[in-house]
């Protein structure tokens, strides 16, 4: 018995040995992620989500009409696609991509600069990545900034991609994103750009928090305790995973927002909730959920593609070690 004991505490035991290397190889891998802190350009997360936008914009429309349907519109992604296309071309698929731009160079730039500014300032110096409630928090805050920032561009990106499923005698006819915001402002006063800015912030909040606390998270363990590394790989495989949960934590005030903001008179939030609750039940709260991540998936997958890619040539440009 005694021997059999000694046996197992045999530090020459392959299999124990091969158990204690396991914590040493980990301690070495943390020791080996990145510490060193690079303040890359706040415009970097504008830009990379300007040109995921240029990739998704489709499927962004095709969710916009499946929130706001009504009558005899088609009731899936599929039929509403082909109804665009049949009814206004391909070209139409890409109705309101100005003001998308003009959103996302608003929105997306303070969102994604506001949190990276404050993740380099508020990590612990030494640190190799900065706690998950840290994460969350400064990712909230920064969505809420640019919730409120993007509001005007996002009412008109949510009208432009309504307007040819309207009837031709409610068309707005806003010719570019700047024109629709600039009409806004004349026929509708100041607080037309802030319409819906509640729901808006607070969906932008709860996707930062989301989808760039998630993304940093995944990533970091990918990192750790995977052979992938700093790889395309796990950029990928982390923003997958953040692109669902966005997509489903943010649903619910992603057809709110987009029904407040398709309409041209005031309405509060309570009765929508009371009236949307009668007609579909709680099913509304998931109403373009496939959609809604068909669209987010490869947003937040391109997005971040391109924001680690700005990063490596900004590493490449300054010369610093990867």
């Amino acid at each position: 018995m005694q021997s059999a004991t000694m046996s197992e505490a045999n530090p020459n035991d392959p299999s124990v040995a091969a158990t204690a290397a396991k914590p040493k190889k980990l301690l070495e891998k943390k020791k080996s992620l990145p510490r060193e802190r690079i303040s890359y350009p706040f415009w970097f997360g504008g830009s990379a989500s300007s040109m995921a936008a240029c990739v998704t914009h489709p499927l962004d429309l095709v969710k916009v009409r499946l929130q706001l349907r009504s009558g005899d519109a088609p009731k899936n992604m599929s039929g509403t696609f082909m109804h665009v296309v049949r009814t206004q071309g391909p070209r139409g698929l890409y109705s309101g991509l100005t003001a998308s731009l003009l959103r996302q160079m608003t929105y997306s730039t303070v969102r994604f600069g506001v949190y990276e500014e404050l993740k380099n300032r508020l990590t612990p110096e030494g640190s190799a990545k900065p706690s998950l409630p840290l994460l969350i928090g400064l990712s909230t805050f920064s969505g809420f900034l640019g919730g409120i920032s993007g509001n005007a561009a996002d009412v008109t990106n949510v009208r432009m991609q309504q307007d040819a499923a309207l009837p031709p005698a409610q068309r707005r006819g806003y010719k570019h994103g700047l024109d629709g915001m600039f009409r806004m402002l004349r026929e509708e006063g100041v607080r037309s750009w802030f319409r819906g800015v509640w729901p808006n912030s607070t969906r932008a909040a709860l996707m930062n928090a989301s989808q760039l606390a998630t993304y940093d998270t995944f990533k970091a363990v990918l990192m750790m305790y995977t052979p992938l590394g700093d790889t395309i790989t796990t950029h990928f495989a982390s923003s997958l995973l953040a692109g669902f949960m966005a997509t489903t934590i943010c649903s619910p005030v992603d057809v709110i927002k987009s029904r407040v903001m398709s309409t041209s008179h005031k309405q509060g939030i309570a009765h929508l909730l009371r009236e949307i609750y009668a007609k579909e039940g709680v099913s509304w709260m998931f109403k373009g959920w496939v959609p809604a991540f068909l669209r987010l998936g490869p947003q937040t997958i391109c997005t971040f593609l391109f924001l680690e890619a700005h990063r490596k040539a900004y590493r490449r440009w300054k010369e610093i070690k990867d």
